[in-house]
């Protein structure tokens, strides 16, 4: 699933490959599944339109256009984007396809159709009609605080909540949390501020490092615990299993339910 780090590799690459082209057409395999609205209103926004610039709150991206509503994408489970020109060279699963006067086209590309496409008034109008909270980018102390404030809840499923830090998934939380020493089922409201500060720096630290390495987990440093994570059902154990041991003090990596998630934490550093 595409998470904060992909998107934002996404919202680069179209920054750098589709602004300020004129759009001559735009084509969709499975509106009524796909658009959040009706495909003759979107089609009506864009011809003739053109792209400016980007924006991105957690995994929603925004795409400015030089004259009326933005475009939003969110990118489900398997979303992509492509930007090329001749036809042989269509992704598989391109499900929207934007055409460009200069003869580029870019391709919305979902091989499970779980991915939308919409439009929007501004994204602030969007943010206050969703919820979002502040970016998990650049979430700060006192963003953080406010968002888990008083709140009895294990810190793990706070950290999901997207009216929290739009854009942490899964496996950033547990390594947000790995990172910072905490337990994943530790009360937000027994965090003291010293905590509440080293997790929102961690935050960031985490999703810098992804971007960094434009999401290819393999390139992570080698104290993450991202390496030790199992990535399918086989089952595991420590004498089999060396790489499922923890970076930082060797101790076996466990796995548990936390809030229905799966979690992966280490039964030594975080206490």
């Amino acid at each position: 699933m595409p998470e904060l780090p992909e998107v934002e590799t996404y919202r680069r690459f179209i920054d750098e490959t589709c602004l300020y082209q004129l759009i001559t057409e735009v084509e969709v395999q499975d509106p009524k599944r796909q658009l959040l609205v009706d495909l003759d209103d979107f089609r009506k926004a864009l011809r003739g339109n053109q792209f400016i610039g980007t924006q991105r709150i957690g995994k929603q991206l925004f795409l400015l256009t030089a004259n009326g509503p933005l475009v939003t994408m969110h990118f489900g489970m398997t979303g992509d984007v492509a930007y090329y020109r001749d036809e042989a060279d269509t992704p598989r699963f391109a499900r929207a396809v934007f055409y460009f006067e200069t003869g580029f086209k870019f391709a919305f590309i979902d091989s499970r159709k779980f991915g939308r496409l919409g439009l929007a008034q501004s994204v602030d109008a969007f943010r206050q009609q969703k919820k979002l909270g502040p970016d998990a980018l650049t979430l700060t102390t006192e963003e953080l605080t406010r968002g888990i404030a008083k709140k009895k809840s294990a810190i793990k499923p706070l950290l999901l909540d997207q009216r929290i830090a739009p854009g942490v998934g899964n496996w950033i939380a547990d390594e947000v949390l790995f990172q910072a020493q905490l337990e994943p089922e530790r009360p937000a409201d027994t965090l003291q501020p010293a905590e509440i500060d080293r997790l929102a720096t961690t935050i960031r630290e985490v999703l810098e490092t992804a971007i960094a390495a434009e999401a290819i987990y393999r390139d992570f440093p080698s104290h993450y615990l991202i390496h030790a994570r199992e990535w399918d059902d086989a089952p595991v154990s420590a004498e089999t299993n060396a790489h499922l041991n923890c970076p930082r003090c060797g101790t076996f990596i466990q796995k548990k339910y936390v809030a229905g998630r799966a979690t992966y934490f280490c039964p030594t550093c975080q206490v």
